[in-house]
């Protein structure tokens, strides 16, 4: 089993309201192939919320307290990110899951590439909250873009 990224599925969850639909994805959830996550819903963000960042690090930093997951208006949002990571990895664990497609570029879900932390629109290498504690459990972690080797 697999899980992916609730926004590629269709699921309203993306910090704005919208998501990211990817058919093909979808088409696992329906066929019962793939389960569908959103970390920071599960962390207890809403939707919408204002957009969020790693600041000073990535992912990998924010698990070793040297980086932060903040808001464009300055909140701390790192205890929900990393409650909501947490919790996912239990759904992950109880469906038995070995991979996950996650959402590029989310500071939650990002595999490869994430937001600067400057909140102007520009990506670094690094690995979102979720994916880096994922990756730490040996949960294998692609994105929209190269998750097709799973099958």
């Amino acid at each position: 089993m697999i899980a992916i990224s609730a926004c590629l599925i269709g699921e309203n969850v993306r910090y704005n309201g919208s998501n990211k639909l990817k058919q093909e994805l979808k088409e696992l959830v329906v066929q019962q192939k793939a389960i569908s996550i959103c970390p920071e819903v599960l962390g207890g963000l809403s939707t919408p919320r204002p957009p969020a960042e790693i600041v000073d690090g990535d992912g990998r930093d924010v698990w070793n307290n040297e980086a932060k997951v903040l808001t464009n208006t300055g909140e701390d949002v790192t205890a929900q990110f990393k409650e909501g990571a947490l919790k996912a990895l239990e759904v992950l664990q109880s469906y038995g899951c070995t991979a996950v497609v996650l959402k590029t570029g989310s500071p939650s879900c990002g595999s490869k590439v994430i937001y600067d932390g400057t909140f102007s629109g520009e990506s670094k290498e690094g690995i979102g909250v979720s994916a880096a504690l994922f990756e730490a459990h040996n949960i294998g972690v692609k994105d929209e873009n190269n998750w097709k080797e799973l099958l």
